[in-house]
């Protein structure tokens, strides 16, 4: 009778658990040493320029206060060795509400020894007015840092600068170039700036952009579209109780053409048009002449603002008061970010990075309603756009709550350092 043997089955059982350690291993790789504790090293000194940058007031129309803050980025640009200019704008497109001066934008080069071109972007402008800086100063208090637009976006300012600087520390020079771009005018819709970020970002492989990640660091390949509807309606003024019929009843009007257009959105698809605010009339007794309003319109798709313009265009041509004249004017205030496969795999990749710190990253491919310009960046470049990279955080635009989270600063400086290094390397295809 044959004899049996178990040592066999006990090898492939020892082989078999081997296997599912070194599987696991793979999996949950451990953080590069060197990278993260330079991360770790790096916290302090990001922190400290983060204060500088938000005890510079930069709001979009403060002129004097974004060529402060443009100086302050490129001496820590050129410090770090990259070929620094600060821009003024000269292609301006002009929106309705675009100021008669646009602040600077910060364009920085380091040249590398690789073939792969990396943007990163942020901007420098905040949506507060100057004098506001008393009531919302820099301070740290428990595991958060608070302070005028230090979420909006100065904390993606900083991380840029620090990233470069980790880089420069370790010695890393395996990109072809990697750009930086911070401009002085995203809060109105980046006027100034928009063709130049297209421009800069055409022929990049990747294009980071540094907003914050919101309160559980989610990076976005996707935003929406922002476009703005202007109504304006001419009618004729008459005296309202004595001669009410001599008149051409604007408001009548600009009521007709909001209530008819009501219907435009359509929310299956990402679409929405709504209908914020109205002007009419002068006085109680007087038949209004002129009436006006605006709309908010969000879309995913280039070609939804197209479609939507082109009904609201044949909408106008039905008037209750076939005497009014209607007009409406139809803005694109920011195109749609729509993912892409090298957009995916990018983000993929930064999921794997995040796990080697024993972190889930969430990535989402939805718009959610807000827009950036990380969607300029992406008209004409077929690499990826990544946008929530800077750190997590919450309250921005408002009076006394805008603040960062510090337990994401290692993080998000080891995740973008590596990012780079990686990409650098063709460790991400």
């Amino acid at each position: 009778m044959p004899r049996s043997h178990p040592v066999p089955s006990l090898v492939a059982s020892l082989i078999a658990s081997l296997w599912l350690t070194c599987a696991a291993t793979i999996t949950h790789a451990e953080p590069v040493a060197d990278v993260h504790a330079l991360a770790q090293k790096e916290r302090q000194p990001l922190l400290d320029t983060l204060r500088d940058l938000v005890s510079i007031e930069s709001g979009s129309k403060d002129i004097d206060g974004l060529n402060q803050i443009a100086g302050r980025v490129a001496d820590q640009l050129r410090q770090l060795g990259g070929t620094v200019e600060i821009l003024q704008p000269t292609d301006i497109y002009r929106l309705d509400d675009t100021p008669e001066k646009i602040g600077p934008a910060v364009h920085a080069v380091f040249k590398g020894t690789g073939s792969r071109k990396i943007m990163l972007i942020a901007h420098m402008d905040t949506v507060y007015l100057k004098g506001m800086l008393k009531d919302q100063p820099f301070r740290i208090d428990g595991d958060k840092a608070y302070g005028l637009g230090i979420s909006d976006d100065k904390q993606g300012v900083a991380l840029i600068l620090h990233t470069v600087a980790m880089l420069q520390k370790l010695n890393f020079r395996e990109y072809g170039t990697l750009t930086v771009l911070t401009n002085g005018d995203e809060e109105i819709s980046s006027p100034g700036w928009r063709s130049t970020i297209t421009k800069f970002a055409s022929d990049q492989d990747v294009v980071f952009s540094f907003e914050g990640g919101g309160t559980d660091g989610t990076l976005r390949l996707a935003t929406s579209g922002i476009g703005s509807a202007y109504l304006s309606v001419i009618g004729k003024s008459s005296h309202a109780g004595a001669r009410p019929e001599g008149g051409i009843n604007a408001l009548y009007e600009l009521s007709h053409q909001v209530l008819q257009m009501k219907d435009l959105s359509k929310p299956e698809q990402g679409l929405k048009l709504n209908w914020t605010v109205s002007k009419a009339g002068t006085n109680r007794n007087v038949i209004p002449a002129e009436a006006t309003a605006q709309a908010d319109a969000r879309a995913l798709k280039v070609s939804d603002f197209d479609e939507l313009e082109k009904a609201l265009q044949e909408k106008i041509k039905n008037r209750l008061l076939p005497d009014s004249k209607v007009e409406l004017k139809f803005e694109v205030r920011r195109p749609p970010l729509e993912a892409n496969d090298a957009s995916r795999r990018v983000a993929a990749y930064g999921k794997t990075i995040y796990g080697e710190l024993g972190i889930p990253l969430k990535v989402d491919e939805k718009a959610t309603g807000g827009g950036t310009d990380a969607a300029f960046a992406a008209l004409k470049t077929k690499g990826a756009v990544v946008e929530g990279m800077g750190l997590s955080g919450f309250g921005a635009h408002s009076n006394d709550a805008e603040y960062v989270k510090l337990d994401t600063i290692v993080p998000r400086l080891y995740l973008t350092t590596r990012m780079i290094m990686d990409l650098s390397t063709g460790k991400v295809k």
